[in-house]
């Protein structure tokens, strides 16, 4: 609520600090100066037109932009976002819109699957106008005058043939936590080349048949963080076949030969940008999540080639090298953004 811009009464007055319409007005009284924003000296009715008394959310804490009405704070690496005012006099105003992507997981060489994309969670108020995700809940999250740690999760390292089952760690914000991609599987001792879990699942290897990709969306959230990554085929695959694409935000990574699950794209920083694609199993494409290009992902190589990086902020997966290569791609690093109205 505002006050009029023009004529103005006492009782409007009263009305926007929420007093009853008869109350005695103190005209230096410290809530009516907030209003008037006089902080000294005397008040006129004019210093009160067009005014609201609703308080916005004041914070400082990462790489701050605006957009029209809204701040935003984007988190490249972990800091604190410090909330000094919640805001008052509005249920929108002591809320902030989120987004949170976990580091993609890492993937391995000779055969192996993509590295699965990072958790991707984004909630928002119905009030808020920017686009969000297919994934983004309809809900804010509370905030009061406090310190809130922000964790960015690093991507999964890269790993060789041999060695180097590695997820992408977990992004935090307050009561949010997304968790890292999981690792596109190699050759281990014994049978097992199946996937590794997490925000979304990573690939299984090409030339152990009848694997799986790991489970995505674990530990499971609603709506889900991510999808599972691809399995391998019904019968053994020499080395140098394609493996299977680590699951991604907006699907599950494809299957043995295929690409890795596609990522999904927000405008919570005022355009579009996608990010938590799948990497590629050795040979085999990171998927787009449209309109964010490869969504981050890191594309699978071919024989004797290195596996290709996910793009650093995106939670991309890590794509896997091919045969005989020395090692895979690493995840992307992850990214926390919070938006809220400021005035």
């Amino acid at each position: 609520m505002t006050t009029p811009s023009g004529t103005i009464s006492l009782s409007q007055v009263n009305a926007e600090l929420g007093n009853p319409p008869g109350d005695t007005i103190n005209m230096g009284s410290t809530p009516v100066r907030n209003l008037a924003s006089v902080p000294s000296g005397a008040i006129a009715m004019s210093d009160l037109q067009n005014k609201s008394s609703v308080g916005f959310v004041t914070a400082t804490g990462g790489t701050v932009t605006t957009s029209g009405d809204y701040k935003i704070h984007t988190f490249t690496s972990s800091g604190t976002f410090a909330v000094s005012d919640a805001g008052s006099g509005d249920p929108e105003s002591a809320v902030v819109s989120y987004m949170v992507v976990a580091g993609g997981g890492g993937a391995r060489a000779d055969g192996a699957g993509g590295g699965g994309g990072g958790g991707f969670r984004e909630g928002s108020p119905p009030s808020d106008p920017y686009s969000g995700s297919p994934l983004a809940a309809t809900s804010s999250l509370p905030v009061s005058a406090q310190d809130y740690p922000i964790t960015v999760g690093a991507g999964g390292a890269a790993g060789s043939p041999s060695a180097g089952n590695n997820n992408g760690a977990n992004s935090v914000f307050s009561s949010i936590t997304s968790a890292g991609g999981g690792f596109g599987r190699a050759i281990d001792p014994g049978p097992n080349a199946n996937g590794g879990p997490g925000g979304s699942g990573g690939g299984a290897r090409a030339q152990q048949p009848g694997m799986v990709g790991g489970d995505g969306n674990t530990p499971p959230v609603s709506p889900p963080q991510g999808n599972d990554g691809g399995d391998s085929g019904p019968t053994a695959q020499s080395p140098s076949t394609k493996g299977a694409g680590g699951g991604g935000a907006g699907s599950a990574g494809g299957n043995q030969g295929q690409g890795g699950g596609s990522g999904v794209s927000s405008s919570i920083t005022a355009s579009p940008v996608g990010r938590s694609g799948g990497g590629g199993g050795g040979g085999n494409q990171g998927k787009s999540g449209a309109p964010g290009g490869g969504s981050g992902a890191g594309n699978g190589s071919p024989a004797g080639s290195n596996g290709n990086n996910g793009s650093a902020n995106t939670g991309g997966g890590g794509g896997a090298g091919g045969d005989s290569a020395p090692t895979g791609g690493a995840g992307g690093s992850g990214i926390v953004v919070i938006r809220y109205k400021f005035q």
